[in-house]
This record gives C-alpha cells, sequence and structure tokens, in this order.
C-alpha cells in the first residue's frame, strides 16, 4: 500500500505521444509528455511541493484520466471530469485556470489569454506559465498559440500540439 506521501504514476500510450499521467491524494497532479524536455524539473516541482516519492502504480483517479483521455481521443468527448491538483505559483495557477476556459475547438494567443487574465503586458510570464503546466490536455495549454496564428512552443512538440488542435476540430463536427 501506498502513502499519502506518493505520487503513484503510470504511461499511457496517446496517439500524440506517450504521456505519464499522475495522481496525489485523489487527484490528478500529471499528465505530462514522456518525452518532454523538462521531465525531470516537473518531476522535482512536484516532488519536491508534495514532500512525495515518485512511484509506479494505479489509483482511481489516473483509471478515470485514462479512461476520459480515450473518449477524448476517439473524439466523443469534449470535456474532462477529474479533479485537479495544481503546483505552482499562484499566479501560474491563474494561468492554468484560465487555460480551463478556453473551449474545446478553439485557440487563444497568448498576448489574448494575458488581456484576460488582467496583466496584458505579461505576454511571456503567462507564455512561461503555460509551458510549467504540468497536466496537458486536461488543461488545454495546447490551445494557446502565437499572436500570429502559428502554433508555438509546446512540450510534447507541435506535431502533438497540431494532433490534438485536429483531434478537436474533428470532434467538434461529431459533437454537434
Amino acid at each position: 500500500m501506498m502513502s499519502d506521501q506518493t505520487i503513484i504514476i503510470q504511461s499511457y500510450p496517446s496517439p500524440a505521444g506517450e504521456l505519464i499521467i499522475g495522481s496525489y491524494g485523489g487527484q490528478l497532479c500529471l499528465c505530462d509528455w514522456a518525452k518532454e524536455s523538462r521531465r525531470k524539473i516537473i518531476d522535482r516541482r512536484l516532488s519536491k511541493a508534495l514532500k512525495a516519492e515518485i512511484r509506479e502504480g494505479h489509483s482511481k483517479v489516473i483509471d478515470k484520466t485514462i479512461t476520459e483521455l480515450d473518449a477524448y481521443f476517439a473524439g466523443k468527448s469534449s470535456s474532462f471530469d477529474i479533479p485537479v491538483l495544481f503546483v505552482g505559483t499562484d499566479f501560474q495557477k491563474s494561468v492554468w485556470n484560465a487555460l480551463l476556459d478556453i473551449p474545446y475547438g478553439e485557440t487563444i494567443s497568448y498576448g489574448s489569454l494575458a488581456q484576460r487574465l488582467g496583466h496584458p503586458k505579461a505576454v511571456r510570464a503567462v507564455a512561461n506559465a503555460n509551458g510549467a503546466n504540468a497536466i496537458s490536455i486536461i488543461v488545454p495549454c495546447h490551445r494557446v498559440i502565437g499572436s500570429n496564428h502559428q502554433l508555438v512552443g509546446y512540450g510534447g512538440g507541435l506535431e502533438a500540439k497540431k494532433i490534438l488542435l485536429d483531434i478537436e476540430a474533428k470532434g467538434l463536427s461529431r459533437l454537434r
């Protein structure tokens, strides 16, 4: 039996690339790309802030996340109902909460997101917070694009970002 001081992780082979899904205390704290260049930094941040070890295993939250991700990737669901645990600064948490308000199948620029947050000059800080999001897809950082409408910066790579946005574009027509 694992203690509360454990972040339980499991690998998930998504159509856009391998993800690492993690839960802590009945909440999802990680859904990030296995090949993410900042993988160790994100893992250390979570482990240190939660004072927890990271171990492979299973949990109800991970099982539910996998079920909901399967439906998302199949184009059968446009939303998630998973309790999330944000681990970061207050500013980062405000950005991540704002990401949850971006509708399925839509995109927004980093500048527009900064304006929504009431910090129009903090575009770079918003972009950095977006990049530090440890709960990809569920907290849809892939929906943030450059002001020139180009796909820019994504932890899973631009190909993964394109795949996710394409899934959502096709899903919109199926879900209507």
